[in-house]
């Protein structure tokens, strides 16, 4: 027979009926406390609680596209194909590739230049195409696009940096570096600025969550002190070091190590690779041990190239050339990287270039000689699995190079190609469709440069955050900051 209790009117109620009110009760109590605990506090702001909010979802990030007109980004591409020719092309390759394009210089959304010097930096191209893509056409991209700029994560400036720059180099080289009214790229970097530091944005932010594209090492080469704050997308590091006046060597007290770029707040990005893919199931067997074509003498860490261009050159299963990338070039470049085993890539004008991304697409181990050289996804992708790297030292030590290249096994180099397989999709940024709006590669390098960017995003928001709280009138040196 079950307990039964009296209520003070004299009514029964049975243990199992007052258990459950008693567990009715305490369940009312603890979501009234998670609420009251979960809750913003009504001091907040509905500007602060959005700022202090972590992103909600990995799944994307939130970009706002900064309302820069038309001339700055397509209508540089119609000028562009206005052109009567590209100077730095021989003749007959400019003709040929500009009577394929005769409408070029009309369309809303023209193709990219297909002069090698500029179609490498074309990242900006890929990269305004898919945000420029119909929303529906967009469910495989990583950057979800919104109009708002207080729903944003980052502000995209929709400049074509490398095209105003290249413009200006094949129009009038000797006003580059002239803060002139002559210098029609100075006059675009500036329009740019002046337009964003008026934007309730910039000023919020100071800039900090602002992308900009510099994949050319002179891209925004006027402003580059002002823009240093935002992310920057770029190849690498090489030009944006910079030493104090005083300093004398790299031992100096007074160097300043890179105060405008840091792998801590910018992207490396990978150049656009002009050589087509080579599948594993294509490759054949490679009869050259080590390839490498390009200019022998260049700029600053050029130096090294030439040392071992003197020194490779005559070395049996080497094969160096010299040339320009064009038609021609670019057949003897296929040729060459998909006949042998390794392919070299010294540093140049800056530590990377272009050419290691052709050998990965062409399945050639790339032989990494650059001491200095910062590399795109690192965290995602381990360049160890399937590039050689060497330091500089040890490469130019007589027959040092080609005897270390000789001691990798068929097995050991077969491991490296097929794995070099597995990731020769993340460095395409070409999305196949024309003026480059249309869906992504899933796997592909605009996703992946958004996922980077993705990965900055706690540390602007702390950088935006510290920003505000610093009395009227104090600077702040900048510090040197680890890589």
């Amino acid at each position: 027979m079950p307990l039964v209790l009296k209520n003070n009117h004299g009514s029964s109620i049975s243990s199992a009926s007052k258990l459950f009110l008693v567990f009715t009760l305490l369940s009312l109590l603890s979501i009234l406390l998670f609420l009251t605990s979960s809750s913003p506090s009504t001091t907040l702001t509905a500007t602060s609680q959005r700022t202090l909010s972590l992103p909600s979802t990995t799944s994307f990030i939130n970009v706002m596209v900064a309302d820069l007109p038309r001339s700055l980004n397509y209508g540089l591409l119609n000028n562009y194909w206005s052109l009567s020719s590209d100077s730095r092309l021989g003749s007959d390759a400019d003709r040929e590739i500009r009577s394929k394009q005769l409408r070029a210089k009309t369309l809303d959304f023209p193709p990219y230049p297909e002069n090698p010097l500029i179609k490498q930096y074309s990242a900006e191209y890929w990269i305004m195409g898919d945000l420029m893509t119909p929303y529906e056409n967009r469910s495989g991209s990583f950057a979800r696009r919104v109009f708002d700029a207080r729903d944003a994560d980052v502000i995209f400036v929709p400049f074509f940096a490398t095209i105003s720059a290249e413009m200006q180099l094949g129009i009038a080289k000797g006003l580059f570096r002239k803060k002139d009214v002559a210098n029609e790229d100075y006059g675009r970097q500036r329009e740019v600025l002046d337009f964003l530091k008026k934007t309730e944005a910039w000023k919020r932010s100071g800039g900090r969550d602002h992308v900009f594209v510099l994949t050319d090492p002179v891209a925004m080469w006027h402003v580059k002190d002002e823009i240093s704050p935002a992310i920057l997308l770029v190849v690498d590091f090489g030009g944006w070091y910079r030493l104090d006046s005083k300093s004398s060597n790299c031992s100096s007290s007074e160097m300043i190590q890179h105060t405008q770029v840091s792998v801590i707040k910018d992207v490396i990005v990978p150049y656009t690779h002009l050589l087509p893919r080579l599948q594993l199931s294509e490759n054949q067997e490679r009869h050259s041990l080590l390839y490498f074509k390009g200019a022998k003498h260049r700029h600053r860490g050029g130096l090294v190239r030439e040392k071992l261009w003197d020194l490779l050159v005559n070395e049996p299963g080497v094969i160096i050339e010299e040339g320009f990338p064009n038609a021609t070039g670019r057949e003897q470049s296929i040729r060459g990287m998909r006949s042998s085993e390794f392919c070299l890539h010294p540093a140049g004008d800056t530590p990377t270039s272009c050419r290691l991304f052709d050998a990965i697409q062409s399945l050639c181990i790339p032989v990494i000689v650059s001491d200095n050289i910062e590399l795109p996804f690192e965290g995602t992708v381990d360049y160890t699995e399937f590039s050689v790297f060497v330091a500089v030292a040890d490469a130019l030590k007589p027959s040092w190079l080609v005897n270390h290249l000789k001691s990798f096994s068929k097995q050991q180099k077969d491991r490296f190609r097929q794995n070099m397989a597995q990731v020769q999709p993340i460095f395409v940024y070409d999305n196949g469709h024309p003026g480059g709006i249309g869906p992504i590669p899933l796997d592909g390098a605009v996703n992946h440069i958004w996922k980077k960017v993705h990965e900055k995003l706690p540390i602007i928001k702390e950088a935006i955050i510290r920003e505000k709280r610093k009395p009227i009138g104090v600077l702040v040196p900048r510090r040197c900051q680890c890589t």
